[in-house]
């Protein structure tokens, strides 16, 4: 019988090309190793180092379900969702792979095969395209599987497909369904609708390498690259012509429907909005899952973007109360059962989408204000809509569409150019850090790992390995051959005690002496590729040539401090764990020779109490001197075990696991101590928000501990000595102190009261036609806020403006302050204000009563108070009308 539901369609895939001799390869993480990806965006992302020949593949043949992502960069589907029934940000995608192995005459007879006997479609409503190049492929469609010849169509661009502007590439072939008449004109996937040919099957043969210059090599060993779209495939075997109709998205629509009280079928866009709930509702659950936390930048905007552009179409239909956390319920209620991981975060996934949500739901009251005022004056400058943006986290598309309701508009390449002023400094930043290695080398790495193999890491076990044999040298972007005294020189050894930088662990240094007199001193060491060491060294004496023996030689300290600070973070996460909750993640950490950085996500800040019990568990476990078990074992196994993965890390089927003492149990292949005692005590240094949901802990270790807590006990010493008390006695002396200083400020308070009294009576009798405006520079906004309401009481009717730079020099400030009988009567401070505050460069709040507001734009001062003075003078007359 075909499959009828995802599960099993999923398991007859897989199914099916196992029994063909491929390896079933579980999806992979939506967070993707290749650093030019935001997520997982294809079947194939997982398998790039194969196709690209940078790793060897453990298997010739493969086949996956991979949970993929499209959002964000170049790989943005995320305007056409809900409209159509090709677009997602999140799906899943069947595949299967051929490294090298078999090619055209077995991939497309299995796919006719599997389509048609496996998934029964109806052959007589297939089509096929292949590239305009390739007769093999429209021979065997022709000829071995027997497809009509008159419904193979050629096709130029759309049916080839490459890697990136170099590399693997060729052309591809695709099955399509006929959807009917009902869905567009006749003429097959080259000319007829594409709502009514719906593409569902893809196969990509890998067999040029595209050059620079644009021109293409025969691959040695031509490979297969098959993606299939369960989602697409489902609809079809269940009968639908819209895909929002399978399994896989009523059960969200539906959610989606009671969440905001609308009916699915009733109004196109209502329609529209309700799909996007849905599909919306599926990203941001495994977005989450997979320690994805929302913020302000990469992988974190987009899925904060997803979680938003959700609420705003709840927001659109009218819901009242929170949409997001009902939509990852049900996402995870249907496909929990295929991807366990999402089950087991589900209080995780819920608690996330919850706070952004309401977190969100404030931004848009407060935005929809603000954008109100502006639409009351005209069309929104790209200025405001960013100020929308950037400050209030308003979408711009949200802004566009009230905006458009109220028959005005939105200068987007005003705002296009805030966003990039904006993101280029950042982005630049971290394109830097992505782009990993001299790319001119990378050919010949990899030949030195195809004729040598990986270096081998003889680290774990000595300090200094003698016997090595430098197997090339690299310098000046070049292989070099030889290098001599002051030249800067990358070396390759075949085997070494150096650690190349991974995993958060710094690289070692130390030097390396050649059998010749050579001396180089290695400042760092990195990876040229995966398992091919670098030692980033200056020739300090004699010359070194490929093919020399030589004795590589770490700096033991060093290594030591880092052993015990590596380990300490093991520790460290345990601990946080304990006290914070389980669904802390390590996101990113440093290991230094001097500190350890973890990062790590969690919800709120963590209060003094917190990081006190931190510490103190993790000294606990430190002066127990447990032994610390580091060793290889299968995956399976160290899943079986409970063992951690941390963040960013890549582990193959063999991985190394970290037995730091009785409770921390994670994968990790840097280098650690052999026993707790050995890291001696923990000092926290700091913690602090790094962004949104995200923390960061920094902490000493070893000697470096007790330096700072000897720092401490001086500055302790000193503020004793200072105050002429017992250091067990300086809280108390502090308190009083405080109370001290607290009420002096009362009391200045009440001085400056009583000055604005009297200086209030002079102004108020200045009034004019009841309007006071007058510039006051020097003070600060509390005590232009105190004067105004002094001259408004003396007032006894009217309106007061004042404006003042700020004592510092750098900011202006405004209060408007109107008096209750003038409020009653429709006059408001906030309006009055608000031109005069845009001057300054800021805003003011809505209060009608008494506005305090101001910006930076310090040369605008007396305009501003020209502005706010004709407000409040047009005001009074308006209202004696």
């Amino acid at each position: 019988m075909p499959p009828t539901t995802a599960d099993q369609l999923r398991r007859a895939f897989l199914e099916f090309f196992e029994s063909r001799g491929h390896t079933v390869v579980p999806s992979a993480s939506l967070i993707p190793h290749d650093r030019t990806l935001l997520f997982t965006v294809a079947g194939m992302v997982p398998f790039k180092p194969y196709f690209g020949g940078e790793e060897t593949p453990p298997y010739k043949r493969a086949t996956s379900v991979q949970k993929c992502v499209r959002a964000g960069g170049k790989h943005n589907d995320l305007d056409d969702i809900g409209r159509t029934n090709r677009h997602f940000s999140f799906f899943e995608m069947l595949g299967h792979f051929s490294f090298g192995d078999y090619f055209k005459a077995e991939a497309i007879p299995w796919a006719w095969e599997l389509v048609t006997d496996g998934f029964g479609l109806d052959p007589d409503r297939l089509w096929v395209t292949v590239h305009e190049s390739d007769d093999d492929a429209e021979r065997i469609w022709r000829d071995v599987v027997g497809f009509s010849p008159e419904r193979i169509q050629r096709l130029g661009a759309d049916n080839f497909w490459s890697m990136g502007e170099t590399g693997p590439c060729g052309p591809c072939t695709e099955i399509f369904y006929d959807l009917g008449p009902e869905h567009g004109p006749d003429g097959g996937p080259a000319h007829g609708g594409e709502d009514r040919f719906f593409e569902f099957w893809n196969t990509v043969f890998m067999m040029y390498d595209q050059q620079p210059d644009g021109t293409r090599l025969d691959l040695p060993a031509p490979s297969v690259d098959c993606g299939v779209g369960l989602e697409r495939t489902l609809m079809l075997l269940q009968g639908h012509t819209s895909i929002w109709e399978i399994d896989l998205f009523r059960p969200l629509i539906e959610t989606a429907e009671r969440a905001t009280g609308t009916r699915y079928g009733g109004d196109t866009e209502d329609d529209v909005s309700l799909r996007i709930l849905a599909e919306h509702g599926r990203t941001m659950s495994f977005l989450v899952s997979d320690s994805v936390v929302p913020s302000n930048e990469d992988r974190g905007y987009v899925l904060r973007r997803i979680i938003r552009r959700a609420v705003r179409h709840g927001y659109r239909l009218g819901a009242e109360g929170l949409v997001t956390p009902a939509l990852a319920e049900t996402t995870i209620d249907v496909m929990g059962g295929a991807y366990p991981e999402l089950e087991k975060a589900r209080d995780l996934v819920v608690a996330t989408v919850t706070r952004e949500e309401e977190r969100f739901r404030e931004t848009l009251r407060r935005g929809v204000e603000l954008l109100d005022e502006q639409l009351q004056s005209g069309d929104v400058s790209g200025k405001d809509a960013f100020f929308l943006h950037d400050t209030l986290g308003f979408p711009i598309d949200l802004t566009r569409e009230i905006a458009e309701e109220r028959g005005r508009t939105v200068d987007l390449d005003g705002f296009q150019a805030a966003m990039a002023e904006q993101r280029a400094r950042a982005q630049q930043a971290h394109r830097e850090a992505a782009a990993g290695g001299d790319d001119a080398n990378v050919g010949l790495y990899r030949e030195l790992l195809d004729e040598f193999g990986p270096t081998e890491f003889t680290g774990r076990q000595e300090y200094e390995t003698t016997g090595a044999r430098v197997l090339a040298l690299f310098g000046g972007g070049e292989r070099v051959g030889r290098a001599g005294e002051g030249d800067a020189v990358d070396v390759v050894l075949d085997r070494t005690p150096f650690y190349a930088e991974a995993g958060g662990q710094a690289g070692d240094t130390g030097v390396i002496t050649g059998a010749a007199g050579a001396e180089l001193r290695v400042k760092d060491t990195q990876y040229g590729l995966p398992g091919l060491v670098l030692h980033r060294a200056e020739v300090v004496r004699g010359v070194i040539s490929e093919g020399d023996e030589a004795t590589a030689t770490i700096d033991g300290q060093r290594r030591d401090r880092i052993r015990r600070n590596h380990t300490a973070t093991h520790v460290l996460h345990w601990a946080l764990r304990e006290v914070l909750g389980p669904h802390v993640k390590q996101s990113g950490s440093l290991v230094a020779p001097d500190r350890l950085r973890f990062d790590f996500s969690h919800h709120q800040a963590v209060t003094p109490e917190q990081l006190d019990r931190i510490e103190q568990l993790a000294n606990e476990q430190i002066i127990t001197d447990a032994p610390v078990r580091h060793y290889e074992t299968t995956r399976e196994h160290a899943e079986s075990l409970g063992a951690i993965a941390f963040f960013g890390e890549k582990y193959g089927d063999l991985v190394r696991v970290l037995e730091a003492g009785e409770h921390s149990v994670e994968l990790c292949g840097g280098t650690h101590v052999h026993a707790l005692g050995f890291i001696g005590p923990i000092k926290i240094v700091s913690e602090g928000s790094i962004g949104s949901n995200l923390r960061r802990i920094e902490a000493v270790t070893g000697d470096a501990a007790l330096a700072r807590i000897h720092e401490e006990e001086l500055q302790l010493r000193r503020a004793s000595e200072l105050l002429k008390v017992g250091p067990a006695e300086l809280p108390d002396r502090i308190e009083r102190l405080v109370e001290q200083v607290k009420s002096l400020n009362q009391e200045l308070e009440r001085t400056r009261g009583r000055e604005a009294v009297a200086e209030a009576g002079s102004l108020a009798g200045e009034a004019v036609d009841g309007v006071v405006a007058a510039r006051r520079d020097g003070l600060s906004p509390d005590d232009l806020r105190r004067l105004a309401v002094a001259v408004r009481d003396a007032l006894g009717s009217g309106v007061v403006a004042l404006v003042a730079v700020g004592p510092g020099g750098d900011k202006a400030g405004i209060t408007v302050a109107v008096t209750k009988g003038l409020v009653d009567q429709g006059i408001s401070a906030a309006e009055i204000a608000a031109p005069a505050a845009k001057a300054l460069g800021g805003g003011t709040a809505k209060n009608p009563e008494l506005v305090v507001g101001g910006g930076p734009n310090t040369a605008a001062v007396d305009e501003a108070l020209a502005l706010a003075r004709k407000e409040a003078t047009d005001a009074l007359a308006g209202s004696s009308d």
